[in-house]
């Protein structure tokens, strides 16, 4: 017996490759196949089952292309329905793989197909449990995620409660949980930075299995402080749950080079958004009129989901040099599947084919302090509110303007006034000034360095007391 987690940072989300004698499970694969394809091959092996823990709503499973590629049987728990050929498992129900047996546990609450795959190993002892977003580390996942129901997310948390505590807690503590996220997903509120773990050790740690919480107790504290979810979640759960181009014809239709006239001609004609993918401080220094930064290096996909509200945009890219797959693959990890290119020769031949280039004006943590101590500024803290309740800049003109909620707080801010942006190191500070840019806020300022450099200025902090808070 085999089991390998492929775990993909970018979505902090974990794949999971089962082999016994020659025969494979793939649980929650990513939207591109060919790696699980080539793994099973390369171990003389055959992909027999695709399970799926639920709909996923963060990220495009490739369940639908793996089991075109494979012939393998897609695996759903119970209540599922898709419009695709899928096995519709009962709870409890046995699939027989190699020498073990995975056993389906109908874990409803975070979604109401929510299913735990029990494994059982040669010895026909439990081994371990692949939870989806039923269980955590340190967390479960959020209830409010459901397609189309009439419950509400206090109805799907009270179902998760039951579920845990008949399906999950009576398992013994030596068993594995192998979850479909770490930390940094939105799936979950206190995720650990460990991507698996001994279910005993959660027994003692996770205040969502206490063994004396009642279910109002649950209830509330499950539901305290969730953020709402971005708005691509429910998009791509129902790309899940209905199916999706493939990833092949994806790829293949954005991975063109185009020249700079070509790339200028379809941005123009297409009305396709630039996405400009490189470092912020390249970005900064020089980029397309218009165009977007959101950058690889950082929580790329789960950003491009949060701020691009049209998953039918067409989009171009701009990118490092080498990375033009990369990117239209990670893009459609959250179902932005209409790329149309990708500018040949990047940002030195759109200089040298004589096109306009604009720049974001950048100040530091220390030159803004100084700043501050003579003039009232507008400053914009693009953090998330828990991080600015956590602790912010006590200077007048403060304002909590999450990037999360960018796109809908726009009409907030005055186009004829000058705003000083910053978030924690840098990254969404320059997401945020590159759409306020684009939509026609031209004095804006970037601080370099973030919060993280603006602490160690003489500018005053304070923790959370009374926040100017765009809502």
């Amino acid at each position: 017996m085999k089991i390998e987690q492929i775990y993909t940072g970018c979505l902090a989300q974990g794949a999971y490759y089962i082999e016994s004698n020659g025969e494979v499970a793939i649980i929650d694969p990513l939207r591109e196949t060919q790696q699980y394809v080539d793994k099973a091959k390369d171990e003389n092996a055959k992909i027999k089952y695709i399970f799926e823990t639920h709909f996923h709503a963060d990220f495009v499973s490739g369940h639908v292309d793996l089991a075109k590629k494979t012939g393998a049987t897609i695996v759903f728990g119970p209540g599922a329905e898709t419009n695709y050929e899928a096995h519709i498992a009962k709870d409890n129900e046995l699939f027989k793989l190699g020498n073990i047996n995975i056993k389906v546990l109908h874990t409803p609450g975070h979604t109401l197909e929510s299913s735990t795959f029990l494994l059982i190993d040669e010895q026909g002892k439990d081994y371990s449990i692949f939870s989806g977003d039923t269980l955590f580390l340190g967390d479960v996942g959020r209830p409010d995620l459901a397609i189309k129901s009439d419950l509400t997310k206090e109805d799907l948390a009270a179902m998760l409660y039951d579920s845990l505590r008949t399906k999950i807690m009576p398992l013994a503590n030596n068993i594995i949980v192998y979850p479909a996220h770490g930390a940094g997903s939105a799936c979950g509120k206190n995720l650990s930075k460990e991507t698996f773990g001994l279910l005993g050790e959660q027994k003692q740690s996770n205040y969502a299995l206490r063994a004396n919480m009642t279910k109002e107790e649950f209830v509330k504290e499950v539901l305290d402080g969730i953020p709402p979810p971005p708005q691509y979640f429910a998009k791509n759960a129902m790309m899940n749950k209905s199916g999706y181009e493939t990833f092949d014809s994806v790829l293949k239709k954005g991975n063109i080079a185009l020249s700079p006239e070509e790339f200028e001609n379809i941005a123009n004609n297409e009305h396709a958004l630039v996405l400009d993918v490189r470092s912020q401080g390249e970005y900064a220094k020089a980029h397309i009129p218009n165009s977007i930064f959101i950058g690889l290096e950082g929580g790329f996909a789960p950003w491009v989901g949060a701020l691009i509200t049209d998953l039918k945009q067409p989009i171009l890219i701009i990118t490092p040099d080498n990375k033009e797959k990369e990117t239209v693959t990670r893009l459609s990890r959250v179902g932005y599947d209409n790329t149309l290119g990708f500018l040949k020769g990047g940002m030195d031949a759109w200089k040298a084919a004589g096109k306009d280039i604009e720049s974001i004006e950048s100040m530091s943590a220390e030159a803004l302090a100084k700043k501050v101590t003579f003039e009232n500024l507008n400053i914009l803290d693009v953090r998330k509110d828990g991080e600015y309740q956590s602790m912010h800049l006590e200077v007048n003109g403060v304002k909590s303007f999450p990037l999360d909620f960018i796109n809908e707080n726009m009409n907030q801010i005055d186009k004829n006034s000058t705003y000083y942006i910053h978030c924690a190191g840098g990254y969404r500070s320059v997401i945020a000034a590159s759409i306020l840019k684009a939509r026609g806020f031209d004095n804006i300022i970037n601080i370099e360095g973030g919060f993280d450099a603006l602490k160690n200025t003489d500018i005053k902090t304070s923790h959370f007391v009374c926040p100017s808070t765009i809502k």
